[in-house]
Formats: C-alpha cells, structure tokens, sequence
C-alpha cells in the first residue's frame, strides 16, 4: 500500500483549512478554524492535515489529553472530514497512516465522535467502515430525535392544543441577536438549577461566533406581557437547523410557550431546510433516557437517528494492512 502523509495543523494553514472544509462532502460551520479556535483556551488542537503528495485529501478536527487524541470534545460531532472524490481504499490507507502517525508521536488512543450522516452533503460512511476493521470499540449511543421535512409528518392533538394557548394569551415570537437577556433571564439559571452547571458558551462566546458566523448562528425569544418567558438558539448548517440551547421559564407549560416556539420554527422559519435535530435526550454518556423529553420532541414527529462514539488503539493500523485483495 502507498502511504500518505500525516501532520498537525498550523496557523500558517488557516485559508487552506478553511478552504477545504468549505468544499469537503461531510463538513459544517463548526470545522471552520473560527469556530474551532474560539475555546483554544479549553482545548489543546490536536488537528490533523492528510496529504498525497501536496494535496490535501483529508482533515481531522482534533485536541489531545494526556496520551488520547479525540475529534473534537469542543464540537458537537467530528470525524474524518473529507472530499467528494474520496473512495473508501483511501479512507482506510487515511486512517491507517493516522494511526501510525498519532502511535510515533505517543498517542495511545484515538477517540472518534462521530457525524450523524443528516449533516452529510454525499454518504459518507467510509471512516465507520475502517473503524470496524480496526476493532474500534462502540463506547456511547446517543439518540438524537430528527424531523425530515421531506416526509409526512405530523405535530399531535396534545401540541396542537399548546400552541393554541399560546396564540390565544398573546405571546410574541421574535428573531433578535439578543443572546444576554435569554442567557441571564432564563438559561443559565435553568441550567445552574437543574445540573448544577453553565452553559458550553458564555454570553461573550456566543455573541462573537454569531459576529463570525450571522448566517449559521440564529436566536428567537418569546414574550409574554413583554416579558421573556422562552428562547432558542439555533445552528444552521446547509442541511440542518438544530437547536443548540432552548430553555423556558417555569411557566412554560401554562403558557405553552415552547410548543409555540417550536411549532413557529418548524412549520414557518426553517421548514425548507431537509432535517429538523432536537439533539439527544440522553445522559450518563448515553446509557439513561429521558423519556418526557424525547416524548415532547416526538410529539412534534422527530424519530430516532443515533450518533456514536468509538475508541480505538492507535497500534491497532496493523489491522488494515491485508484488507485489499
């Protein structure tokens, strides 16, 4: 087999990272070096460029801990991002150079979140291809509930109904950068009452990626009597619009403020866009449900697609070396 060759990132690399990512068939938003680099205070970069020759045919978001690389703990998914023209003998000689190179530089492990293929331009399911050959060990499951907007679907009586309130008490549904008034109000004291923790994102984190990405990073507030009562933060990306916070204040059920919320952004704001991602409903690294949530997000039509989380040896490349025949 020819190798290919394997390095770490450099800043020098920014446009050409960028550039790649820009054209690449399993790429979002959050691979783009201005995404990735607004924690670099949190997360040792560990990114990785694969060449043949002088051609870029591959990168790997990544950041090391100790001896263990992962792709990437800072974003919601990672993976081997790749072109269009990639073929799956390249993905498994990609990932076998990956791993030797990661193993010569002390690395005893790798650790693969994986993209759920809803963000996928082109299928691209070569790297869970090699991660089977490598014996790469399933660690997490998580569910995530997804609509598809290019099948029937349905919103239930039960919704319905809460969204009628919410029509009939007034509440006012707006777009507006305003993230600090739906950060101090209601999200981080929900958060800091429920788990006893903070938000990914500061207020000051993420009103300078949505400066970055305006397009990528919408928010919606709800008001009731001119009072915030629910918000959303939404990341979009060419396929998929997701929330990536949404919280209520306690009233939410009275008022049925987030089934208004949603039903609005699902039928009207982002009906156009292919899939609808509530995200997971899981905790304990996958292993508990949270069935009144997941219940909620079905009720709006979502079914379940699952994202995985591998582990695998870098001594283990040896495994790809008598694949081919």
């Amino acid at each position: 087999m020819r190798n290919y060759t394997v390095r770490k990132y450099r800043a020098e690399d920014y446009q050409d990272w960028n550039a790649f990512i820009a054209k690449a068939k399993n790429a979002t938003f959050l691979f783009h070096r201005d995404f990735m680099e607004y924690h670099s205070d949190r997360f040792h970069d560990y990114s990785l460029i694969v060449l043949d020759g002088e051609t870029w045919i591959a990168v790997l978001p990544a950041n090391v801990v100790g001896d263990i690389v992962f792709s990437h703990q800072g974003l919601t998914y990672g993976g081997v991002v790749c072109d269009v023209k990639l073929k799956q003998s390249m993905m498994l000689l990609i990932v076998k150079n990956v791993l030797q190179y990661l193993e010569a530089n002390g690395i005893q492990k790798l650790h693969f979140k994986m993209m759920p293929s809803i963000y996928f331009d082109y299928p691209s399911d070569e790297l869970n291809y090699a991660l089977f050959l490598t014996d790469a060990k399933l660690m997490r499951r998580d569910a995530l509930s997804v609509i598809d907007n290019s099948r029937p679907h349905k919103i239930s009586r039960a919704r319905r109904a809460c969204v009628r309130r919410g029509q009939q008490l007034g509440l006012v549904l707006k777009e507006e950068p305003n993230f600090r008034l739906f950060w101090d109000e209601i999200l981080i004291p929900n958060i800091s009452a429920k788990h006893d923790a903070k938000p990914v994102h500061t207020v000051e984190e993420i009103e300078k990626l949505h400066r970055l990405f305006p397009e990528n990073i919408r928010h919606f507030n709800v008001y009731f009597e001119g009072k915030i009562v629910a918000g959303t933060t939404i990341f979009i990306s060419k396929n998929v619009a997701h929330p990536q916070y949404v919280s209520g204040q306690n009233e939410k059920n009275e008022l049925g403020s987030l089934d208004f919320l949603y039903s609005h952004l699902i039928l009207e704001v982002f009906k156009d866009k292919r899939f609808f991602d509530f995200g997971i409903s899981n905790e304990e690294n996958g292993r508990k449900l949270n069935e009144g949530l997941i219940f909620w997000k079905e009720s709006f039509g979502a079914r379940t697609l699952t994202q995985d989380f591998y582990e695998i040896a870098t001594s283990n490349y040896d495994k790809l070396e008598n694949v081919l025949i």
